[in-house]
């Protein structure tokens, strides 16, 4: 078949096209709080590049545990620095891409009809505060930062009998929005999402700061696309959407 020179003209731009802008495919680990805003985050990416990003969300230390054990993932984003810390320590990360985009808030939820009225982090000792949803601690961030926050003021012991263990920030979101638990804790992107369902009692403090670091995965076959993401997330397209969402800066 003659190469015509429209079929020449094509070839030279797809060879002048940067090597991400004809990526097929992009396969993003993320925490479960940046769901919907990562899903207009990805529709604005993919249009801009061409090509189709992917998302898996769930908790951060299960993402990273299922990228040590070979799945295949282009970008992880966390909602803790030591799932990042873990993954970079483990050789699975690039350190050199690990670039902060984002923060958020822990906040105590009830139910928003509370038959309990709990007005304060105080009142979990309460004898009627029954179920009080946390995520898991190991493998959840806000599970982790909840234990740091209630052990600074002391609460841990006394309410860890009564904690109902979540594996997701969502979870924990839907225990307390279905009246299954108490009171519970969350991010508060989360809560708003759910505001006709629960109420935020109060910002809780005495914990790690909450930000979301993204990276590279080593073994990712589409290098210049994955670096690509995560600079879009801190450009201002990506942090106009964050905003809108509730996240921080």
């Amino acid at each position: 078949m003659p190469i015509t020179r429209r079929r020449l003209a094509l070839l030279a731009c797809i060879v002048l096209l940067p090597s991400w802008a004809i990526a097929q495919s992009l396969t993003v680990s993320a925490a479960a709080s940046l769901t919907e805003a990562f899903k207009e985050i990805g529709a604005r990416f993919d249009a801009a590049r061409g090509g189709s990003t992917r998302f898996n969300f769930a908790a951060s230390g299960v993402l990273i545990t299922q990228i040590a054990q070979g799945a295949p993932v282009d970008v992880f984003v966390s909602a803790d620095q030591e799932s990042v810390d873990r993954g970079v320590k483990a050789g699975l990360l690039d350190p050199a891409t690990r670039r902060d985009f984002a923060s958020n808030s822990l906040v105590l939820i009830v139910p928003a009809q509370d038959a309990l009225a709990i007005t304060a982090l105080g009142e979990l000792n309460r004898a009627d505060v029954r179920r009080i949803a946390v995520g898991k601690p190991a493998t959840v961030p806000v599970g982790r930062y909840t234990r740091q926050a209630l052990e600074t003021v002391g609460l841990w012991t006394s309410v860890e009998p009564r904690i109902v263990y979540a594996n997701s920030v969502r979870q924990v979101l839907d225990y307390v929005a279905r009246g299954e638990a108490d009171a519970g804790f969350v991010y508060r992107t989360d809560a708003e999402l759910a505001r006709d369902k629960v109420r935020q009692v109060v910002v809780v403090a005495g914990h790690a700061p909450v930000t979301y670091p993204a990276a590279v995965v080593q073994d990712s076959r589409q290098q210049a696309a994955a670096r690509a993401f995560v600079d879009f997330l801190a450009g201002p397209e990506a942090q106009a959407i964050l905003a809108r969402h509730g996240f921080d800066k």
